[in-house]
Parts: C-alpha cells; sequence; structure tokens
C-alpha cells in the first residue's frame, strides 16, 4: 500500500514522465495549435478544419457509406455521426440511396460543398503557409511521413 509520503514522489515522477517524454500529449498539444490556424482561417466560410478536412475526403472517396468514411479517416461511428450533421444540415454533402437497394446510403459531396470547397480555398492555402511556418520543412517532411505510413486499419488494430 502507498503511503501518503510516497504519494508526492510518485505524482511527481509520472508527471515528469508525461511530460517531458508522452508522445500523446506533444501529438495532441500540436494539433490543437495547427487546428486552430486552419479553423481561424475556414471561420469566415462557415466550417472549421475538421469540417473541410472531413469535406475534402467525401469528395476524394468520390460517395462512400459512413463505415467506408470512418475508416479511412481513423474515426469511430459515432463521432463521424457528430461531424457529418453539420456537413448534411448545411447541404455540403448528401446521403443517397444506393441503386441496389437496401440500407446503404452513401455520402457524396453536394455541388454547394464543392462549391465551399473552391470558394474556400484561399483560406485554406492562407492556413497551410502558416502551420509550414510554425513547423518547418523538417517538422512537415516528418508529420507526412508518418500520416503517410499509417495502416490503413482503425488504430485500435495497430
Amino acid at each position: 500500500m502507498m503511503t501518503s509520503s510516497n504519494t508526492p514522489t510518485a505524482e511527481a515522477g509520472v508527471i515528469g514522465e508525461v511530460t517531458r517524454h508522452c508522445v500523446m500529449t506533444r501529438t495532441r498539444r500540436i494539433s490543437r495549435v495547427v487546428t486552430g490556424i486552419y479553423d481561424q482561417a475556414l471561420r469566415p466560410h462557415g466550417v472549421n478544419a475538421s469540417q473541410f478536412s472531413l469535406l475534402v475526403l467525401i469528395a476524394k472517396l468520390g460517395g462512400a457509406s459512413r463505415a467506408e468514411i470512418g475508416r479511412a479517416n481513423y474515426q469511430d461511428r459515432s463521432t463521424l455521426t457528430r461531424n457529418l450533421a453539420p456537413l448534411l444540415s448545411e447541404g455540403w454533402v448528401e446521403e443517397i440511396p444506393s441503386e441496389a437497394g437496401g440500407r446503404s446510403r452513401p455520402v457524396f459531396i453536394s455541388e454547394a460543398g464543392k462549391e465551399l470547397l473552391v470558394i474556400a480555398a484561399p483560406a485554406w492555402r492562407s492556413a497551410q503557409a502558416k502551420a509550414r511556418e510554425l513547423l518547418g520543412e523538417e517538422g512537415i517532411t516528418a508529420i507526412v511521413s508518418v500520416a503517410d505510413s499509417l495502416p490503413p486499419d482503425e488504430p485500435a488494430s495497430l
């Protein structure tokens, strides 16, 4: 059993270890800062960084089921549903019943969504330049390399 005299030392050890070495903590900090840059740039267009990124993914996939989008974006179903809701309500994406019938309703980018991407592209480019300046070419290269080497499966399978 841990005594009260051991607790501060143990806590200090964990806090110090996490503070100095935790990959997740640092990755999340970088993500929040970079996401903030894109959120600020895209805000005048009524879209945030996550929504813009998801819209681009759906456009790239050319129509996909929610499960396919979730796998491609490393998101669980509930997170994807929450992130898709504003895109559907704004009319930037559409769920179209499958020609094969059944319950499948692939998600496609709408004409309004395509227009939004074109209109918001300069803001995205501005945010991209700020992010590049913040992270430097070495940082960008490292992030792209890691992102491109992630396995296509869900993170839980790693």
